[in-house]
């Protein structure tokens, strides 16, 4: 079975000292998505919209899971994301350690009454953020991803000079 391993980072981390790491324990570059993001000045993370790329990754990797789904956006915005494809289990369980070992935040704690979904030989805070999915061309996380706010500026309908709609 294939799996995703989704971590997030604080802007201050090297992406690319972490991508080398990877690559240097037999990652190939083209499993490895590294993603950075940022906000609108002024912006909160209560009022942001993502970019249908963005938005299409999120929803297809925790498609099953409507709690991850939402800790893993909130957690995103403003901060960089490295995504790790695997072929197997082990593949992904040593993708984590890696991504652990260089500073992933702890984004959400899967409850112990899901044990029964964590592949055998692993622990839980090893198989946090690892999603039993394969990668999917069509729903990817791009290099750079910019959240604006969802908050309506001006009007929708093109109007005259007197404000009329005539």
């Amino acid at each position: 079975m294939a799996y995703t391993v989704v971590s997030v980072f604080p802007v201050t981390v090297d992406t690319q000292e972490i991508k080398r790491d990877l690559k240097e324990n037999g990652f190939s570059e083209a499993n490895i998505v590294v993603s950075k993001s940022s906000v609108e000045s002024g912006l909160s993370t209560d009022h942001y919209q993502e970019d249908e790329q963005t938005k299409g990754f999120f929803e297809y990797t925790f498609a099953h899971d409507a709690e991850m789904l939402d800790a893993y956006r909130k957690h995103s915005i403003g901060r960089n994301n490295i995504v790790v494809y695997a072929d197997n289990a082990e593949e992904a369980a040593s993708a984590k350690s890696i991504l652990n070992r260089n500073g992933a935040l702890e984004v959400f704690k899967k409850p112990s009454d899901n044990q029964k979904d964590i592949p055998e030989g692993m622990t839980e805070q090893e198989y946090d953020g690892i999603i039993a999915k394969a990668r999917h061309n069509i729903y990817f996380l791009g290099s750079e991803r910019v959240y604006h706010s969802n908050e309506v500026r001006g009007m929708d309908d093109d109007m005259d000079s007197l404000g009329s709609k005539d």
